[in-house]
Parts: C-alpha cells; structure tokens; sequence
C-alpha cells in the first residue's frame, strides 16, 4: 500500500507540474476573471495566497485586482498606497493609458514595473511583491510592497572584534548590500543579481568594484555559476561548491566571512565578493591561504600590535596541528632527542595506562570536539561552562582512573585551544592533525615531514581563480610582504594585491577628483 500511495503521489506531483507548464504557455489575457483563475489554478493549496478586488467609485468600468501572499508583504502599503488611491482617484483616463495612469499618477510607491511574463510575475509575487491586475489589459503591474521580518544587525559569534565595527549580515540581501553600500560611497562599486535554483528561485548578488577587479575573474565566476544546475539554493555554501577551484581539497580556495566591513576591505583590494539571499555569509574570491592568519582588527590597532597577533597565529597553527604527533613521535621512536629527566617524568605517568599512546591522542582528539561541538550547539548560556566543565572533570577522572596519562592531556588541551585562534581553518586544522597523527605513529618524525611536505606542495598547487592558493608565503618582494605574516603601516601599502587587482595603486582622493 505504502508503495501504490508513493507512486500515486509522484504522479499527482507530475501532474500538477505539467498542468502549471500548460498554464504558464498561456499566458495572460484581456479579461480579468481569467487572469485570477489562470493565478488560481497556479497557487491552488496555497492559503497564504489572497487575492483583493478592487473597484473605482468614480468609474465604475475601472476595476483591478490585487494578488500577494500572507506574510510577505506589507498590508499598510497595500491598503494606504495601493487600495484607497485606486477607490478615490477621479477615473477620467484617456482610452488605453489607464495603466500609465496608475503607475505614474494614482500608485503611491516607489517602484512599478509592468510586464506579461507570467514567469517574472511568478518570481515577484513569491519574493514579496503586489501583482496588479486590470480589466482589459493583458500585462501586470508589479509593485514593491515587501514586509516580511528580518533580524537585527547584530555581532558576528564567529567573529567578534574588541575594537571596530559590530554589525554583520543578516539573512535579508538588500539589507546586507545596504551596509557594503555605507562603506564604499562610489558609483564604480556594481552588484549583479543572478537567481539559482529551479524551486528556491534564490537571488545571488555578485560585487565588485569597477576599475579595481580584473575582468578576467568576474568572466570566470560569471562562466562558473552558468554551470550550476540545482533545483534548490539555501545558504552560500551550495554556491562555493560548485564553483571553487579544489572541491576536494582540505584548503578552502573561497573565503567566507559575516562582517560587511571585511567584505569591503576585500572589495577594496580587487576582489569579488557574492552574497546569497537568506544566508548571513558571504564568499569572497580569489583566496589564498594567508587571509586565514589575518583578521579585520589587524586594520583597527596598530601595525606593531598587528603584526605581533599575526605572528602568533602562525605560531598557534603550527602547535595545533603538529604537537601532538612531534610528541607521539619523541616517545615512541626518538627517545634520545627528549632530556633524561623529562623522559623519566613521562613513562613514571604512563604507569599503568592500558592503551598505546595513539590510541590516546586520537581519543582525546575525538572527545575534545565532541566537547566543543556540543558547546557550540547547547544554549548560550550554559555552553561556555559546559564546555570548560567539562573538560576538566573528564579529563581529571580519565587520569585517575589511569585511562590516559596526563602529559597526553596537557597536550591534547593545548592543542586544542590554539585551534580556536584560528576558527576559519577548524575542519582542515582537524583533517591535518588527526592524520600527522596516524603517519607519525608509524612512521615517527621521518613520516610526519615526508607529510608536511607533501600538504605543502599540495598547497602550492593549487589556485583560486587563477591566482596561486600560496602566494606571497615565500616571496621576499618588498611590496608584496606588507600586508602578509605582517601589517606594515598604513602609509607604506601603496599598492593592491599584485595578482587580484587591476588598478593596483590605492588612489587618494586628489587623483581621484583627478
């Protein structure tokens, strides 16, 4: 039975969507009880689809008809700027221009298009707008009346500043295009909209400046997103799989980020910038490796203080995926590289311990990000204390109780927390240290360069857009080093990024005017 009523269900879904193709062949016509029932038929089982006719006292040959969808408009401008101007207007049109009328004397909003594609009328109504209907003419007004709620501005979790701006995107586009806007007050700064998915009809706004980002990259991204073929689009990242460089690499070639301020210091340097509608995070390309060092506080404090934090990250990178294979390796292969005493101090505290030492890195390695894991998906409130709690009772029991030693959990826990300096890299820092793991437990420090040294040719293979994913990490350029492992100041970084911009002078604003 369940198997005649799945099959009779595709079947019936088949035929509604042939039925709708037949519908929207048709198109519309001059009479308006057959427009709302061609629109019936189109949205039959949709209670949140209302529809509001009206007529002119005046003129009483002069009716319309108002089609929009409960919830997504706002009834305040439907009522106040649509309904009462279309009852009270006088009604004395010439022959033929009623509609010119309406749009140009009668309708009091701010944006009124006309068109008899049902397809553009279809994408309308669904993204919020008022569809208007007139007896005897075979084309639609479309009137801006979007009202649905958004979120307010608010801090980025993931990337929070102690100095600078504390607004992010929300999940309304033209709210986050609104505050990239405030940023650059240029008219050579251009958005783009495309819309993906055959069911979600998602807008996708593409960013740029003119003048500054390369033509060749936009063409590219333009021909990359032709390709991508999916009936549904909901966060930016079904959009940065389909068109990154290195699908299946651990490095991600298309950086990310929730902070409009970010997008602009990019957009600034050359780059392109995407922004999906419903989604708080936008794409920016090219990418290369060393934006996962850098945070947008390096441009708030000074180059000294900058610099220093960078260094540190770089610092935190290496601990956090290399330390705990470089131990696992001393104590189980190179013995004689670590002081006696330390040695000593070590095998006293694995006394007892069932497990091999890989079986405990890899373990603590595990339930460390179960830990942070469900930290991150509890409350707020109790997530912090949950995650800090935690650790340090599993960990205190697991020593007692001589499951593990405690020089695996001081390591474990340091590695760990260096990790959260760098929250961009998380998964490939997981990916790195969990397989230098497994090599060095094998092969010991012999293995774990052998590694290294392929995930760094690895890297240098691959490109974003055409740029090299790792460039600038082993130049010696005076100009490209300004702004790399670290920030020089403000005065010295006359120049754009060598391979993204076109324009790689920073301009003042005497050339400018110039």
């Amino acid at each position: 039975m369940d198997l005649i009523r799945r099959k009779n269900h595709r079947e019936a879904l088949k035929n509604r969507v042939e039925n709708a193709e037949r519908i929207i062949e048709r198109g519309l016509s001059f009479n308006l009880r057959d427009n709302i029932a061609l629109f019936k038929k189109l949205f039959v089982d949709d209670d949140t689809f209302v529809i509001r006719e009206v007529q002119n006292r005046n003129n009483p040959n002069i009716r319309c008809c108002l089609m929009s969808l409960a919830g997504m408009v706002d009834h305040t401008i439907i009522n106040d700027n649509i309904i009462r101007p279309i009852n009270t207007f006088p009604g004395k049109t010439r022959r033929g221009e009623l509609l010119e009328t309406l749009c140009n004397q009668v309708l009091q909003t701010n944006n009124i298009t006309v068109s008899e594609d049902i397809n553009q009328l279809l994408e309308s109504i669904l993204y919020g707008d008022t569809l208007l209907f007139v007896q005897g003419y075979k084309r639609a007004l479309t009137i801006n009346t979007k009202g649905w709620k958004t979120r307010s501005i608010e801090e980025p979790d993931l990337e929070k500043v102690f100095i600078g701006p504390k607004e992010g995107f929300t999940e309304s586009i033209m709210q986050n295009l609104s505050m990239v806007r405030r940023y650059i007050l240029t008219s050579d700064l251009k958005f783009k909209f495309r819309t993906f998915g055959a069911r979600t009809h998602t807008k996708v706004c593409i960013c740029y400046i003119k003048g500054i980002a390369q033509e060749r990259i936009l063409e590219e991204l333009e021909r990359r997103l032709d390709s991508i073929d999916l009936d549904g689009i909901l966060d930016s990242e079904y959009i940065k799989e389909f068109i990154c460089d290195a699908p299946l690499s651990i490095f991600s070639t298309i950086y990310r980020t929730e902070r409009p301020d970010t997008v602009a210091g990019k957009l600034l340097e050359g780059r392109i910038a995407l922004i999906v509608d419903g989604t708080p995070v936008a794409l920016t390309l090219p990418c290369m490796f060393i934006e996962n060092i850098q945070t947008n506080e390096d441009y708030y404090t000074s180059f000294q203080s900058s610099s220093f934090n960078r260094i540190i990250r770089i610092i935190a990178l290496l601990v956090t995926t290399c330390l705990p294979a470089i131990y696992l390796s001393l104590i189980t292969f190179h013995q004689e590289m670590l002081p006696t005493p330390l040695l000593e101090s070590i095998y006293a505290a694995r006394q007892g311990v069932p497990f091999p030492s890989v079986l405990e890195l890899l373990g603590l390695v595990i339930i460390f990000d179960i830990i942070r894991e469900a930290g991150t998906r509890m409350p707020t409130s109790i997530g912090q204390a949950f995650s800090i709690v935690g650790a340090l009772v599993l960990g205190q029991a697991a020593v007692d109780a001589r499951f593990i030693s405690a020089p695996i959990v001081i390591i474990i826990a340091f590695s760990g927390i260096t990790s959260l300096m760098l929250p961009k890299m998380l998964n490939t820092i997981i990916i790195v240290r969990i397989t230098l793991i497994l090599i060095a437990s094998m092969l010991g420090l012999h293995g774990l360069l052998i590694l290294l040294t392929a995930i760094m040719l690895h890297a240098f293979s691959i490109h974003s857009f055409g740029v090299p994913y790792m460039s600038y990490i082993m130049t010696f350029d005076s100009e490209n080093i300004k702004d790399t492992a670290i920030r020089m100041p403000w005065w010295y970084m006359n120049l754009r990024p060598k391979m993204i911009a076109k324009d790689r002078k920073r301009k003042t604003v005497k050339d400018n005017r110039a």
